[in-house]
């Protein structure tokens, strides 16, 4: 069989970036599988790839208003997010967001995506064969208002919609309470979908890659490649096991996969970590972890933190970074803020803590 367009494929890839390089990469990978000719042959103009810069809630909200208008009900349509998600508590109330490019922990409704606004956009796209795939980590830490941060891997808003209409599938990377593993070239639950749509594990060899196909494959892959550390949560109860594309551009035969054995990080965060340096005063060569040299001084008084290799900034205050009122700075004052929480430190206990995690690998 001859190479063929699937010409009712449409899908809005998103890999959000900036501290988790590795979904820009996970979104373009899975973007480029989707417009192989030779492999799900989505036609190239119907498959929109939001990362880094472009994946601001303004541009996601847009493509999926734009989604809503372009498809129909014969159509199948597959949403992506690889970035943060969370649950934001408080003592009164608790709401879902999905954190696009350039979110304000201090500002989540107007930068971030709530569960409500994301599912009312879902329920405006009219296809029959919906498809919303989640690989989320958390954002954690507490808000500048005193709001907890903590995972939720659904929308509740989205289940109660999928519970409510046949054709929609929501699957989600892991639990509640884990946390999602990246790695090379995918991360695991990322280069698990892409398998899938490759033809791995398909119920049936005859060019068609079935929603239960990739559903039941990720579920089965995805604890393997982790040391069953992480488990997807699948919902689609209420779907057909529909066709999502073909997994050899029309063929039967399903073709090699475009990379190799997978390499998964060993723990949450650690292929993640080689883009974080954080010096004390000019720069020092330190101990190496990860890869990369981190020396830790005290970060509430002078201090140089510098994101990426052999880069080099000085900051007085960690509060004058997160009071600043340039997204790029606050991002260095949320990755400090991360470190601390990681190694469960003081900021007087920090450098001890961190060279005797340096010592102990």
């Amino acid at each position: 069989m001859s190479s063929n367009i699937f010409v009712r494929g449409h899908a809005c890839i998103i890999g959000v970036g900036a501290d988790l390089p590795n979904t820009e990469k996970d979104a373009t990978g899975l973007a480029d599988i989707l417009k192989d000719p030779e492999r799900c042959a989505y036609p190239p103009q119907q498959v929109h790839l939001l990362t880094s810069e472009r994946a601001t809630r303004g541009s996601i909200l847009s493509t999926l208003d734009e989604m809503a208008k372009v498809t129909d009900s014969q159509s199948t349509v597959i949403i992506y997010f690889s970035g943060h998600g969370c649950r934001v508590g408080d003592s009164t109330d608790e709401l879902y967001y999905l954190m696009p490019y350039g979110y304000n922990q201090s500002q989540l409704e107007q930068t971030a995506i709530s569960g409500a606004e994301f599912t009312n956009k879902l329920r405006a796209i009219p296809a029959q064969k919906l498809l919303v795939l989640l690989d989320c980590c958390h954002a954690g830490g507490i808000t500048d208002s005193g709001i907890q941060l903590t995972k939720s891997p659904l929308p509740g808003e989205v289940r109660q919609m999928l519970s409510q209409a046949r054709g929609g599938a929501i699957i989600a990377s892991s639990k509640a309470d884990e946390l999602s593993y990246t790695g090379t070239p995918y991360s695991a639950f990322t280069g698990a979908v892409i398998e899938a749509l490759c033809g791995k594990g398909v119920s049936q060899q005859d060019g068609y890659v079935r929603v239960a196909d990739l559903a039941l494959y990720a579920r089965e892959v995805v604890p393997k490649l982790t040391g069953d550390k992480q488990h997807p949560i699948l919902n689609y109860q209420q779907a057909d096991n529909y066709v999502l594309a073909y997994y050899a551009g029309g063929d039967t035969e399903p073709k090699k996969l475009p990379f190799g054995e997978p390499e998964i990080e060993s723990f949450p965060g650690e292929f993640n970590r080689e883009i974080i340096q954080v010096v004390g005063g000019d720069y020092t060569s330190g101990t190496k972890i990860g890869g990369d040299n981190i020396v830790v001084g005290d970060i509430t008084s002078a201090s140089g933190i510098a994101i990426g290799r052999n880069a080099r900034a000085v900051v007085n205050n960690i509060n004058q970074l997160q009071n600043s009122t340039d997204s790029e700075t606050r991002k260095l004052a949320y990755l400090i803020e991360r470190l601390k929480s990681l190694v469960q430190a003081t900021d007087s206990g920090l450098s001890e803590k961190l060279q005797r995690m340096a010592k102990s690998r």
